[in-house]
C-alpha cells in the first residue's frame, strides 16, 4: 500500500512537472513572438524593409527611407548592478562620408554601455561651447573632427532625454535611444525583466531617420549622395 501510494506522488509529480515544462515553453514561445514583433509597426517607414534578428533574440529591420537605407536595432542592457533593465534602439544609417575621424557623442555614460564602442575610442576630449552639458565626447583622431559649427545645430536631438548618443564616423551615422525599462514593480519584486513586448511606434523612429538624413547632407556639403558602406 505504501508502495502503491508513492507511486501515486511519483505520478502526480512527474505529471506536474511536465506541465510546468510545457508552460515554460509556451511562455517561451509567445515571449519570443512578441520580441519578434518589436519592429513589425517601424516596418512601414520604409521601402523594401528586411528583417532579421540580432542579439539576445531582439529582431533587426533594415530599409530604405529618403532614398537612404537604414539599420534598426534593438539591444538590451540587463545586467544586475543597473538601476532598471533597458532596451536601446539603434538607428544607424551606413553610408560612405567624408570625414576622417570617429566621434562619439555620449550622454552620461557609464562605462557600461553594451551597445556602444564609445569606451574603445582612444582619447576624450572636452565638449566644446554648444554642447549638451551632461555629453561626453570621444574620438580616434581629434585633429580629423568635423566643423563644430557644422555639427552644433543637429545636437538639438540631444532635446529628446531618451536619446543616449550620437556617432559620426567615415562609415556612416547612428543615433541611439532608450526604448523602455522594466516594469519597476515587477523587477523588484519578482525580477522580471521582460523587455520589448510592445511594438515600438513609428513616430519614435522618424524623427531619428530625419535627424541623420539631415546630418548626412551636412557633412556632405551638398555632394551627390556617397556610396553606402556596410556597417557604421
Amino acid at each position: 500500500m505504501a508502495e502503491f501510494a508513492v507511486g501515486l506522488v511519483a505520478a502526480g509529480l512527474g505529471a506536474g512537472l511536465a506541465m510546468l515544462a510545457a508552460e515554460t515553453l509556451r511562455r517561451g514561445r509567445a515571449r519570443a513572438a512578441e520580441r519578434g514583433a518589436f519592429f513589425d509597426e517601424a516596418a512601414s517607414l520604409f521601402t523594401r524593409p528586411r528583417r532579421g534578428m540580432g542579439s539576445a533574440g531582439f529582431p533587426r529591420l533594415a530599409g530604405h527611407y529618403g532614398g537612404a537605407g537604414f539599420d534598426l536595432q534593438a539591444v538590451p542592457d540587463t545586467l544586475t548592478f543597473r538601476k532598471l533593465p533597458a532596451l536601446w534602439v539603434l538607428v544607424t544609417l551606413p553610408r560612405a562620408l567624408p570625414v576622417a575621424a570617429t566621434l562619439n557623442v555620449m550622454i552620461r555614460p557609464t562605462g557600461t554601455e553594451p551597445f556602444s564602442h564609445f569606451h574603445l575610442l582612444p582619447d576624450q576630449i572636452a565638449a566644446p561651447p554648444g554642447f549638451p552639458d551632461d555629453c561626453a565626447l570621444r574620438t580616434d583622431n581629434p585633429g580629423a573632427l568635423p566643423p563644430e559649427a557644422l555639427l552644433r545645430p543637429h545636437l538639438r536631438l540631444f532635446d529628446d532625454a531618451l536619446v543616449k548618443e550620437l556617432v559620426v564616423s567615415p562609415k556612416g551615422l547612428r543615433i541611439t535611444f532608450l526604448a523602455e525599462e522594466a516594469n519597476r514593480g515587477r523587477y523588484l519584486i519578482f525580477r522580471d525583466a521582460e523587455l520589448g513586448r510592445n511594438p515600438v511606434a513609428p513616430a519614435r523612429i522618424r524623427p531619428h531617420l530625419d535627424a541623420l538624413l539631415a546630418l548626412c547632407a551636412d557633412l556632405a556639403g551638398g555632394a551627390s549622395a556617397p556610396k553606402e558602406s556596410r556597417t557604421a
